[in-house]
């Protein structure tokens, strides 16, 4: 297991760290082969079991391989992220914790696609600078009055209905194999919204450290996306292949 369980920063304040690790590649070979009484066959046998698992969608086995991350994220990530409801979540609340300056504040704004409702794109006519001090300063009044509501006696559950989507919040995310993939699959993918591609990137890299005989059946067979980092990874696997022989 190479993945490190250090922070690994996402955009301007969050992060994913990987808090616990069980099974990995090997533990999907032994819940595959249990089912008929066999055992490992040595590493390249295994290794090509994984591959064929995949690709001919016997996903059960990927389940016996959980990862547990902490993450970060604002809160209108969050509520993207939690559609994926094959994993356990547990998440900070702010009824009984007070919120801090803990904001997203986006480095670019983005323009409408003419197409596309859930999409965006690069628009060079948006007034950048007056876009950002129109953020802050709605930011910082929400923050200034969630904090005199606190002053006041109003409970915090109430209080934190004035606070905006792009508070950060914190929650544990555990999570089998083959869920994580889907959530790679989908959110790695170009077609997501920028923000929560940023962490499904970041969930690529920690996958391919932890589990690389899976990851590389998934990209061979479970890929179907658009992403320049992952589409690099997968047009090189012929040449590791080759190189391995």
């Amino acid at each position: 297991m190479n993945a490190s369980k250090e922070p690994v920063k996402v955009l301007d304040k969050g992060f994913v760290r990987l808090v616990d690790f069980m099974g990995g590649d090997q533990g999907v070979v032994d819940a595959a082969r249990v089912s008929y009484g066999g055992v490992s066959k040595g590493a390249e046998a295994d290794k090509k079991l994984i591959g064929y698992l995949l690709k001919h969608s016997h996903m059960t086995p990927f389940e016996h391989s959980v990862f547990k991350f902490h993450v970060s994220a604002p809160i209108f990530v969050a509520r993207q992220w939690f559609r994926h409801r094959f994993a356990a979540y547990n998440e900070v609340s702010f009824r009984y914790t007070e919120v801090k300056d803990y904001f997203y504040m986006p480095e670019k704004w983005r323009g409408q696609d003419k197409k596309n409702k859930q999409a965006s794109n690069t628009a060079i006519e948006l007034d950048q600078p007056a876009l950002h001090a129109m953020f802050t300063k709605q930011v910082d009044e929400a923050l200034a009055t969630y904090k005199k509501m606190i002053e006041m006696g109003v409970a915090r559950e109430m209080a934190r209905m004035v606070l905006p989507v792009n508070l950060y919040t914190e929650f544990y995310w555990t999570v089998n194999a083959r869920s994580l993939m889907n959530f790679v699959a989908l959110r790695a993918d170009t077609h997501a919204q920028l923000e929560i591609q940023a962490y499904g990137e970041a969930l690529a890299k920690q996958f391919k450290d932890l589990m690389p005989w899976t990851y590389e059946a998934f990209l061979r067979d479970g890929w179907k996306g658009e992403n320049p980092t992952i589409a690099a990874e997968k047009a090189a696997l012929p040449a590791l292949q080759t190189a391995a022989k």
